[in-house]
């Protein structure tokens, strides 16, 4: 009975528990990425962003000034709050870079040539040096500091000079990257479904070798190929590298979804007199919406989040930068590598993305499934 259509399986509890631990352990990262955006460099290199709703330790270097020195009998002494009259507690201190917390507060630390350092919890501090003090001392201490989350990641990148100019370009190179290989692929898959010609299979199986070719393969020889006839490093050039990375997964998608249309429906056009240009254009073409929306959003997304593609086939000034390299080239490249700035520029370059997928994502399945049930 287990086996009947229409019934329950025994195990319909393990499958329901295996699809919410498969999608909890896919929004982890995201939602880490997700809170790192809203935290600063400091607290984020100090701990992990499941961290972040507690106070997080860091190291701090404080310098006092020489200027407040004042003799105390055989020690020139300098006194005060490191907190500068703020609240805060000395969790450890230090007088050397390389030891920032090597004392607990209370306990007087005893420096090179003499000096000494003591600091309290609340801030206070002495400094003893039997010498006049000519420069201004360095205080290494930890302390607790609250969380915090702002958006200044998200104000450096959508107000930092020339982003405007690389979301333009985003643009510029994705949309025709998208469109370009949708048209080609369109009219190649259906001569490949309907049409009977010499070399047919040998041109499908062409097709299915080549989606498992490395892009990387072809950089260098299709740059090379591109100087050669004068349109190495434009927009040009790129609109033709995106389309031809992506023709094979777009034919084969595409040539997969028309094979499965209904042969009644083709045959009758052509008896009445339909050329193969009209079957596709009035009947093909409108039945494959589906499948062109799939690949559509699959070419979109592949050309919006590229970097190696762009930064090999686009001039290298800023004015020809999209949203990637401008990020990883300018952003993080001036900053060592901020994670702030990253997470949040992760999220700022997939909302349009996610706009384009939630759009048109009802056409998705209808797409990929193509061809599966006859």
């Amino acid at each position: 009975m287990d086996n009947i259509a229409g019934t329950k399986s025994a195990l319909g509890w393990a499958v329901n528990l295996s699809v919410v631990f498969l999608v909890v352990l896919w929004l982890i990262p995201t939602v880490g990425l997700l809170v790192s955006s809203f935290r600063d460099r400091d607290q984020i290199t100090a701990s992990g962003w499941w961290l972040s709703p507690f106070a997080v330790e860091q190291n701090y270097q404080s310098s006092i000034p020489a200027s407040e020195a004042r003799r105390d009998g055989d020690f020139f002494v300098i006194e005060g709050n490191i907190f500068a009259g703020g609240e805060g507690e000395i969790l450890r201190f230090g007088g050397r870079r390389a030891q920032p917390t090597a004392f607990a507060p209370g306990e007087t630390a005893d420096l090179r040539r003499d000096r000494t350092l003591t600091v309290q919890a609340n801030g206070d501090f002495v400094y003893r040096n039997p010498q006049e003090i000519k420069r201004d001392p360095n205080i290494y201490y930890s302390t607790a500091t609250p969380p915090s989350f702002s958006l200044d990641n998200y104000r450096t990148i959508l107000f930092s000079n020339g982003m405007d100019v690389a979301f333009i370009n985003t643009f510029t190179v994705t949309i025709p990257a998208t469109i370009i290989p949708i048209l080609i692929a369109a009219f190649a898959a259906y001569a490949l479904a309907w049409m009977d010609f010499k070399g047919r299979g040998l041109l499908i199986a062409m097709v299915v070798g080549l989606l498992v070719v490395p892009l990387q393969l072809a950089l260098v020889p299709l740059l090379q190929l591109h100087n050669k006839v004068g349109i190495g490093q434009s927009f040009l050039g790129i609109w033709m590298a995106h389309t031809g990375f992506g023709l094979p997964l777009a034919i084969y998608l595409l040539r997969n979804y028309m094979v499965g249309l209904p042969r009644d429906i083709i045959e009758s056009a052509k008896v009445d007199g339909a050329t193969d240009f009209q079957v596709f254009t009035k009947i093909v073409l409108p039945l494959s919406f589906p499948a062109l929306a799939s690949f559509a959003i699959f070419q979109f997304l592949w050309v919006w989040n590229d970097l190696l593609v762009a930064k090999v086939f686009l001039p290298s000034n800023s004015e020809s930068w999209v949203m990637t390299v401008k990020i990883a080239d300018d952003l993080l490249g001036s900053r060592g590598g901020d994670w702030g700035i990253l997470a949040g520029a992760a999220f700022i370059s997939i909302a349009v993305p996610l706009i384009v997928f939630f759009t048109m994502q009802r056409y998705l399945v209808r797409g990929l499934l193509a061809g599966s049930v006859k």
